[in-house]
């Protein structure tokens, strides 16, 4: 069994989203279905709690201060925190819930919708920031009907491009160290897809890059030596394959629904891991919680949203 440590103890119904915010030193994660924003220090053990009123599918750094937001309704913006808590523009607010007595709540500021799309039955899902700084986010039916998910990249100035519109689960996308490649996961498929990109950095030739018998993939991760991570929902593990998309290592957990996966702390060379606990009638006790594996490769360095 590999050593798994609990990072922050937590119940999230479906943790999601770990992201290594390297200007603050800290990392960010979301619980979807209980509309909060986490952020967790580990040089401090200071931890955050932000509560919005809609469900939030991940949840990013800005190149000036503040997050860009994957709703349910659509990508919104928060400024850099200003002052003591209290409730921010169109429907969002800040406090700490019962998981925040650890850390005080991380106050938010003035929101602002950069993208509004409210689709009836549709959901925000997991997000990523490109090497051009812009936002893929994706989204799915609450459902998971197929066909019924996106994947669209937002630009910092609020310009859409939609990727794909026939998906059932957006879920993790992430880019090669040389820019050159994304992957992608529609899970239902139980494959990561890999895309070349364009000079316009868009994707084209869309084929399998892995094939997971073992559970679904989820969300994933890229490292420092193009090895691609993968949480494993329903399978209990994070997979690395190599940059030829073969299976390299399995890190076998005591949770069964790892969500996603993503390199934080000083150098980079510790796995977070995010996990849920929804849809288990005896989920074990570290369900929910946001786990860490700590020395175990080395990440890359996760760009902002220019926005």
């Amino acid at each position: 069994m590999t050593a798994v440590e609990v990072a922050v103890p937590a119940h999230a119904a479906l943790g999601e989203g770990p992201t290594w915010d390297t200007r603050a030193g800290r990392l960010i994660w979301v619980d979807i279905l209980g509309s909060r924003v986490h952020t967790y220090d580990p040089a401090s053990g200071r931890r955050t709690v932000m509560t919005t009123e809609q469900h939030v599918g991940a949840a990013k750094p800005r190149t000036g201060g503040g997050l860009v937001v994957n709703l349910r309704d659509g990508v919104g913006l928060y400024g850099p925190p200003t002052g003591a808590g209290g409730v921010t523009a169109a429907g969002a607010e800040s406090a700490t819930g019962a998981e925040g007595a650890a850390g005080a709540a991380e106050p938010g500021g003035a929101f602002r919708w950069l993208h509004r799309e409210p689709v009836p039955g549709r959901r925000a899902n997991d997000a990523a920031v490109a090497p051009d700084g812009s936002l893929w986010c994706g989204t799915m039916r609450y459902d998971e009907a197929p066909g019924g998910g996106t994947l669209t990249r937002i630009a910092p100035d609020g310009t859409v491009r939609p990727i794909l519109d026939d998906v059932a689960v957006s879920n993790g996308t992430g880019w090669s160290p040389d820019g050159r490649r994304v992957y992608y996961v529609d899970s239902p498929t139980r494959r990561i897809d890999v895309f070349d990109l364009d000079d316009d950095q868009l994707p084209v030739d869309r084929r399998p890059f892995a094939t997971v018998e073992d559970g679904f993939p989820d969300g994933l991760t890229v490292d420092a030596e193009g090895g691609v991570w993968v949480a494993l929902w329903d399978g209990g593990a994070v997979r690395r394959y190599t940059p030829e998309g073969a299976l390299d290592r399995v890190l076998d957990l005591p949770v069964r629904r790892p969500t996603a996966c993503a390199f934080g702390g000083a150098d980079l060379t510790d796995l977070y891991i995010t996990t849920a606990r929804t849809g288990l009638t005896a989920p074990h006790p570290m369900s929910g919680s946001l786990l860490v594996v700590p020395g175990v490769g080395k990440g890359l360095p996760q760009p902002a949203f220019a926005g």
